[in-house]
């Protein structure tokens, strides 16, 4: 059942009823959301427009058969937005999983190897590529890591926190534990796989909520096993920043 927790999500309703009813065919029974916000935040740049996570939380808390909503998102320790992030989505409602995010240093230092060595390179370029590169592009590229060298940089940072296990084990858990028929994954990535294929062969619903072309192949050909995925920029308007909206009281629904 849908009830609108604000006059905001009152008013898109009735713009965009299409929508409402689409959302209605999917949260059908007793669903539960997995929401892979660092994947949604490399949508956004895409996208043109933000998801704001209080809008969104308010949007699923609209229908009564959401019965869960898991968050996964890193902390970069010390840094007051990463931090802030946390408690705002805690604060919302989210069931929060969170650990902090991982900084590797990788060296560019080449003062030590030959113009020609890819040792370097070889953390950045994967090696497929790397063999296909002559003599001449590696140490044209080895310059170009001097340069950098003179001007002091001898490493970049890189971030890495990965939430693919911890989702994929949630899944499969709340199914072990009967939680849920209906599982809704905020994510593309191909790491999924084998849990939805497991799910979809034991009958429940899975629905990916993702933006265009940002589907991983091996999830794409689980659409004639039952996946289904629903594009969100069918819901900008319930989840972007009130200075992105596209819609009036006077709009009809438009889009495609």
């Amino acid at each position: 059942m849908f009830e609108p927790r604000t006059d905001r999500i009152r008013e898109l309703s009735e713009i965009y009823p299409e929508r409402i009813k689409e959302l209605e065919t999917i949260f059908s029974g007793r669903t539960n959301v997995y929401i892979d916000f660092a994947n949604v935040i490399g949508w956004q740049d895409k996208l043109g427009w933000h998801v704001e996570i209080r809008r969104l939380k308010q949007l699923l808390d609209s229908f009564s058969s959401v019965e869960k909503v898991r968050f996964y998102n890193g902390t970069l320790l010390g840094d007051e937005k990463s931090e802030l992030l946390i408690k705002d989505a805690q604060k919302f409602g989210y069931t929060v999983v969170t650990k902090p995010v991982k900084i590797m240093k990788l060296p560019v230092d080449v003062s030590g190897i030959s113009s020609h060595s890819p040792d370097i390179l070889r953390q950045f370029i994967r090696a497929p590529l790397l063999h296909k590169m002559d003599v001449e592009t590696i140490s044209y590229l080895n310059t170009r890591l001097r340069n950098l060298n003179k001007l002091g940089i001898l490493y970049f940072e890189d971030r890495k926190c990965n939430f693919d296990v911890e989702i994929g084990r949630d899944m499969l858990l709340d199914f072990a534990k009967g939680e849920a028929d209906h599982f809704v994954l905020w994510s593309g990535d191909s790491d999924f796989s084998d849990p939805i294929r497991q799910l979809l062969s034991d009958g429940k619903t899975v629905v990916l909520f993702v933006t265009a072309r940002k589907v991983a192949s091996e999830l794409n050909e689980l659409r004639g096993a039952g996946l289904r995925i629903f594009d969100i920029q069918k819901i900008r308007d319930f989840l972007c920043w009130p200075r992105e909206m596209k819609a009036t009281k006077s709009k009809k629904d438009s889009i495609s």
